[in-house]
């Protein structure tokens, strides 16, 4: 088995087509109206747009949500039967549509066909007022799609069918900037599958790999490879289980989820220690990293600009590469079942994720499976 490598750095003509970045994630939840004001109160997101019944939408309701460069959509049914209460009742809360901006869906739909994506649905364009949007979609690992959106001649709040919508309270975000990274669960022997679709579908390339004994603890294992496109602005590191004396967070994952699916989304921020005592005092719950962790910790990643104390109280994690360094700290899920969680990621020059902090990070969720009961 190979151990920790580094691939060289990707090249933009290398890619399949040209990706501007993240366009939106979409949850598929049981209830979006009381998860947008989760998201508002807590996270500091503010609504922009929706689409329900009001505006025609005779099946579903959408929230959409924005802080800087990310936006999520919160999306629940509203009739039995439906297709998006489906997926809630097998999965719980939980990512269905990874978004990519493109500069042009059809051509970018056809080249990923023609290299053997899976179709999701076709390229169709919907129009109002306020201009036109193209999407299309293909599939990737679980039921997870990602649709190809060009809205380079769309004006309004999101796109059409919806309309622009304010929170009804104050919000104050807390300054998150961006998508860092997405995470995926694969099952067992299926991780080298979706790395080669990405490298060959979408022109991706390896960026490094972690193999057990990078990513492991006394009782459990897994792997991953990271996988990023050509401008580096999507960053998909893919985890499968390993051999361990006890059930795996990606394991546990799979049994809740009920199949691969969305582990974590790293969003990144300016200023950690701000972003984090807010989420703190809005009454996010992080995992807990215990005090020895800090007690070699200058001598592990050297000098910092940030103070020990605060980075102690807060349980903030620091790790370095040859670039620089990077400060992070995951939350717990953000639902009922142990499956969606968020990473708080500042950079100081650090391009890699963290692998220093990979024992204690996953010991203070083995802490949490113990809890559950399904360590």
């Amino acid at each position: 088995m190979s151990t920790t490598a580094t691939a060289t750095a990707p090249t933009e003509a290398l890619d399949t087509f040209p990706i501007n970045g993240t366009d939106h994630l979409e949850f598929y939840v049981g209830n979006a109206k009381q998860s947008a004001i989760y998201y508002q109160a807590t996270f500091g997101y503010k609504l922009v747009a929706y689409r329900g019944p009001e505006t025609g939408s005779r099946e579903t309701v959408s929230y959409v949500l924005e802080q800087d460069k990310i936006r999520l959509v919160l999306t629940s049914a509203v009739v039995p039967n439906h297709a998006v209460g489906e997926h809630v009742a097998k999965h719980g809360d939980g990512v269905k549509i990874l978004a990519l901006w493109v500069d042009d869906c059809r051509d970018a739909y056809a080249k990923a066909i023609e290299r053997g994506a899976e179709s999701a649905f076709e390229p169709y364009e919907i129009s109002d007022d306020n201009g036109k949007v193209v999407m299309a979609g293909i599939k990737t690992y679980g039921e997870t799609v990602h649709t190809l959106v060009e809205r380079s001649a769309y004006e309004g709040p999101f796109m059409p069918g919806f309309i622009a919508k304010k929170s009804s309270f104050p919000v104050d975000p807390v300054g998150l900037k961006y998508i860092d990274h997405c995470v995926g669960n694969v099952e067992l022997g299926h991780m080298n599958k979706w790395v080669e679709f990405y490298e060959k579908v979408l022109g991706f390339q390896l960026l490094v790999t972690f193999d057990d004994k990078d990513i492991s603890t006394d009782y459990t294992a897994l792997m991953s490879k990271v996988v990023s496109n050509g401008n580096g602005r999507i960053k998909f590191p893919i985890n499968e289980p390993a051999a361990g004396k006890k059930k795996s967070q990606i394991e546990e994952y799979l049994d809740f989820y009920q199949g691969a699916g969305v582990q974590h989304i790293a969003v990144a921020t300016d200023d950690i220690l701000v972003t984090v005592q807010k989420l703190r005092d809005r009454g996010v719950d992080f995992l807990y990293v215990p005090e020895v962790y800090y007690e070699d910790l200058l001598d592990r990643v050297g000098a910092i600009d940030e103070d020990l104390a605060d980075l102690r109280r807060l349980n903030i994690l620091v790790d370095r590469d040859d670039e620089g360094y990077l400060l992070q700290i995951f939350t717990k899920p953000v639902q009922d079942r142990p499956t969606v969680f968020y990473e708080i990621i500042q950079r100081r020059g650090a391009k890699s994720f963290g692998k220093g902090n990979f024992k204690a990070l996953f010991e203070a969720i083995e802490r949490e499976q113990e809890l559950r009961g399904t360590l």
